[in-house]
């Protein structure tokens, strides 16, 4: 686009095409037939030439006689506009000489996606700050904070101390006491709770089966050994850490703790970017592969997906292993046949994260990635 077009809104359309053609025909037909049909002022032509729409962006994939794929229009006009621009090229029945189909898939907000990265960025920032501030300074910040009791709250029916973002944070921090939660919040951790005692609540064993990832933040003394013990064999911990030997957690800097939590909070951020297990989760997996088993059961196909659950390809069985030589970027792999040693080799190759079909053969390395039926997902 133009520098002087800002784009507010990416339009996205699946299309599907009897036939084998090129980008150049998808953008052709896109062009030719909407032409005409809003007004000699929506036309894409024009609207290019005044940046209220960008240079379309066409991904598509082939097979013997078909092509299908997503096209995407970067787009600086009003949402309305955009509309009429969507149904504009969903009334496209023609790529070529070939019968075709388009759908909108989605509008995008793209000032959203730049709001909530300026969110995430601020909170950042502000935590770095209140780490590196030392001295007089520091005084004046753990005043504020322990002033500020509205981030102080309780967990559970024994209401354990915790702090207010416990509940949205994907992982949780455990630790020994109340002052320990207070100690992490001057630190910019906000996801902490309290087990409060050496006898594990309940409550406790709860939280962890719920959350993504779960860390230990305990006291570097013989008794944060034996609470860690004890917490080791009710539940999962994910990171073990401990204060210094012979410190206590409330005894630490904000910018010591930071250090020792830095970088397993980084550690989770990058693990959220790609899709595993551990922060996918069965129910996730198993309601991503029950949409999926709808179009393939007995039709004897592989559906393939990126990490945003979009369709990369789907093909016949016969034709898997092939395709994913050629392929990339796939995360999820479902298929309405046996989960082959080929496969799965063909697979890892290709980078796939889990892979879901309706039976397994005798796998002589299944390692490298996650492997499901949909029996094991409750689906059938």
């Amino acid at each position: 686009m133009p520098q002087s077009g800002i784009v507010k809104y990416h339009v996205k359309l699946s299309f599907d095409v009897d036939g084998l053609v090129e980008r150049p025909d998808i953008i052709g037909a896109i062009f030719g037939q909407t032409e005409g049909l809003m007004g000699p002022e929506m036309n894409l032509n024009e609207l290019q030439r005044v940046s209220k729409v960008g240079r379309i962006e066409v991904n598509f994939q082939t097979t013997s006689n078909t092509t299908s794929g997503e096209v995407i229009l970067p787009m600086s006009t009003d949402i309305d506009v955009c509309a009429l621009i969507a149904a504009g090229i969903e009334n496209i029945d023609k790529v070529g000489p070939f019968d075709s189909t388009f759908k909108l898939v989605s509008i995008d907000d793209v000032r959203a996606a730049k709001k909530d990265e300026i969110v995430r960025r601020a909170k950042e920032i502000k935590q770095r700050w209140a780490t590196k501030t030392i001295s007089e300074g520091e005084s004046m910040l753990n005043d504020v904070h322990q002033g500020d009791m509205g981030r102080i709250t309780t967990y559970g029916p024994s209401k354990l101390t915790c702090s207010s973002g416990l509940e949205t944070s994907d992982w949780v921090i455990l630790v020994e006491g109340r002052a320990d939660v207070i100690n992490l919040l001057r630190a910019g951790y906000d996801n902490v709770v309290a087990i409060e005692g050496a006898k594990i609540d309940a409550s406790i064993k709860e939280l962890c089966a719920e959350k993504n990832t779960v860390v230990s933040f305990l006291d570097g003394d013989r008794a944060g050994g034996l609470i860690l013990k004890e917490l080791k064999s009710l539940v999962r911990i994910d990171y073990e850490l401990r204060a210094d030997h012979g410190v206590e957690v409330e005894e630490l800097t904000p910018q010591r703790i930071d250090d020792i939590l830095r970088p397993i909070a980084k550690e989770i951020a990058e693990d959220r970017k790609t899709p595993t297990l551990k922060n996918v989760g069965d129910k996730q997996l198993a309601e991503i592969a029950g949409g999926v088993y709808r179009t393939i059961n007995e039709t004897l196909e592989a559906v393939a997906l990126d990490s945003e659950k979009g369709q990369i390809f789907k093909v016949p069985i016969s034709e898997i292993v092939n395709k994913l030589s050629t392929q990339s970027d796939i995360t999820y792999l479902m298929l309405d046949g046996i989960i082959t040693q080929r496969l799965l080799n063909g697979a890892r190759n290709a980078g796939v994260k889990f892979v879901v079909g309706h039976r397994m053969a005798k796998l002589t390395d299944p390692s490298g990635l996650e492997l499901r039926t949909f029996n094991d997902l409750g689906i059938s």
